[in-house]
């Protein structure tokens, strides 16, 4: 495993050894702004490290780094910005956290429900004390994972987390490095995993200092968000060992569960070992020493199973990826729109062919794209994919940040649930959506360079003008009210609709997580029909069968039980029932081999074999 740490760390009760790479710098002097103390390192080896054990040292010591006798800048590998994005580093131990979890085990893949949330959006308070607040909620919910978007200290206190610039720092405003680690440690105490979102991919535009001490950006490629990383340029090793000590440090000092790395068809690598195989592997080793797995999903949209194929099959090692084919898919017969990239998916085949197979796009040719592109994922099995009716892409990166309740009926909001919770992918919600939360989700920042704040408003309205033609103004990312205008309303016994979604996702879940023929994601067991505006899915397992029946139509429709199945079926789940807030069952309770059915429209009905 890589051993060299980037970050201070303690080596006894007042001892605090400090190590930076700066491969140019003919000085690196250490300033400790608590003792107002001026400390120089060490040059050791030959790749540009500097080092210094340094005495009188405690946890709360601000410091910095001076270059060459010039200008001072805060430490690349902080692990605390109390001061923000252009203030002083913070000296913390994180090892000296005193967890609870020792019995913690983990949860499966396959057995994972994930619950994504916005730290910032999901209480009123606003931090991971507001999570741990409502832990009981996700219980009762019968979420098994969280996945928490990224928390790298940003410029300013409110944003989405994709500008970060200090990778190894919890955000101040979110509770810091202890406020993430009593979270996790209440959620494993509550049998939740946790996932935590990672940018891999680029840097934050404020607060960006790491190219003062080293290359730590290539200018041979580019991203719509800033610099690429140097992966594979001169003195890429130790840009590699920079983000592969990040993993590590929060999966074993920090106990998460596994790694979302955000839009990794951005790292660009053409090292004869890819960045993320060698992050793979090194998590690997720390899988081997702590006896227990740490999960590394993907998020791409190349539909590529390179990322998540062996290395013996020439693939970088991930677990899963999210699969943006079945949302598409499923957004288009939901809401019959067809702007911007859904003009790709047009009919209920593409759901069909996203639940059976995983990529509609597998090779095939794109309008939108104007290329072919994807690869077949028919033999994957259903736990390497992660679903989702919403995520925070999804529904921010709307011009109005609508939720898919706000873009159709009710009624069909449950389809939408039914179809992700009956396929063998991983489901995913996005924080709300189980109770058909109408606050809107919109893109926010607040950096303290009003200059960045115009360039994001400008950015954004220039991207809406070719995919939302209304010829009106976005809300304003920079203004608090777009950030408050998204935060979760709850309150959800005080209003019928929430209550009734609440109840129903309940009951999808828990149909999910003891169901036999749920529970697998062996896509063999499973058979995928599609006619009119519905979609059938038989599920199996041993002599556990389910048979799933949508309609995505605006108007009723029939649908005709296979011929080849045998035995009586029995309703278990009606998503047109008044105890979910339904137009009332019309369904019958029990079906057989060839009965016709009538099919409301916009409804799920669900039967078991009796």
């Amino acid at each position: 495993m890589n051993k060299k740490t980037v970050y201070p760390t303690f080596t006894d009760k007042d001892k605090c050894t400090f190590q930076i790479w700066a491969p140019v710098a003919k000085q690196i002097t250490l300033l400790d702004l608590t003792g107002d103390r001026k400390i120089e390192l060490e040059r050791v080896g030959e790749k540009g490290y500097w080092k210094k054990e340094v005495e009188k040292c405690a946890p709360g010591m601000r410091y910095k780094y001076c270059i060459d006798g010039n200008d001072s800048y805060p430490d690349p590998a902080s692990l605390s910005q109390p001061e923000g994005v252009h203030g002083a580093s913070e000296v913390i131990s994180p090892k000296d956290y005193q967890w609870s979890d020792s019995s913690w085990e983990g949860i499966p893949r396959e057995e994972m429900i994930i619950y994504e949330v916005h730290p910032g959006t999901f209480s009123g308070s606003g931090d991971f004390k507001g999570i741990t607040e409502r832990i009981d909620h996700l219980v009762e919910l019968g979420i098994n994972t969280i996945e928490i978007m990224p928390v790298a200290q940003f410029s300013g206190k409110r944003n989405w987390g994709y500008d970060g610039v200090y990778p190894f720092a919890v955000h101040d405003s979110y509770g810091g490095a202890e406020g993430l680690m009593k979270l996790v440690d209440a959620c494993h105490q509550n049998d939740i995993a946790v996932i935590l979102d990672v940018v891999y991919n680029h840097f934050g535009p404020e607060g960006n200092y790491v190219s003062n001490f080293g290359p730590y950006f290539t200018g041979n490629y580019s991203t719509p968000w800033g610099k690429p990383i140097n992966f594979d340029g001169p003195h890429s090793d130790e840009v590699r060992n920079y983000f592969i000590q990040n993993a590590l440090m929060w999966c074993r000092d920090f106990h998460i569960d596994g790694l979302r790395l955000d839009a990794v068809h951005a790292i660009y690598d053409f090292s004869a070992k890819h960045i993320l195989l060698e992050l793979a592997e090194n998590l690997e080793q720390l899988e081997d020493e702590n006896e227990r797995k740490y999960h590394l999903i993907a998020e791409s949209h190349l539909n590529d199973i390179r990322y998540i194929s062996s290395a013996e099959a020439g693939g970088y090692g991930m677990d899963a990826q999210w699969s943006d084919d079945f949302h598409h898919a499923l957004h288009v017969v939901a809401t019959r729109e067809q702007i911007g990239y859904y003009s790709d998916y047009s009919n209920i085949k593409d759901l069909s062919k996203a639940i059976s197979e995983s990529f509609v796009y597998d090779g095939k040719y794109s309008a939108f794209r104007k290329k072919t592109y994807g690869t077949d994922a028919s033999e994957r099995d259903g736990d390497q994919f992660v679903i989702f009716a919403q995520n925070h892409d999804q529904v921010g990166n709307r011009k109005y940040g609508e939720r898919l309740i706000s873009l159709t009926s009710f009624e069909m909001a449950k389809v939408a649930a039914g179809a992700m919770f009956m396929t063998p992918n991983i489901p995913m919600l996005f924080m709300g959506e189980e109770y058909a939360e109408r606050n809107p989700f919109l893109y926010f920042v607040s950096h303290l360079d009003p200059n960045l704040n115009t360039a994001v408003r400008e950015g954004r309205r220039r991207e809406f003008k070719s995919f939302f033609k209304d010829g009106k103004e976005a809300p304003d990312p920079a203004s608090e009210k777009t950030y408050n205008d998204s935060r979760l309303s709850w309150r959800i016994g005080n209003s019928t609709e929430k209550q009734a979604m609440f109840d129903y996702y309940k009951a999808l879940i828990s149909l999910r997580r003891n169901h036999a023929a749920l529970k697998t994601t062996d896509k063999k067991n499973m058979r995928v029909s599609d006619f009119d505006n519905s979609v059938m899915i038989e599920r199996w397992k041993d002599k556990e069968f389910l048979l799933v029946i949508m309609n995505f139509g605006d108007s009723p429709g029939a649908a005709k039980i296979p011929a080849g199945l045998k035995g009586d079926f029995v309703k278990i789940i009606d998503s047109a029932a008044e105890k979910w807030n339904g137009p009332g069952e019309t369904a019958p309770d029990k079906l057989t081999a060839n009965d016709q059915i009538a099919m409301p429209e916009s409804s799920i009905i669900i039967y078991s074999k009796q």
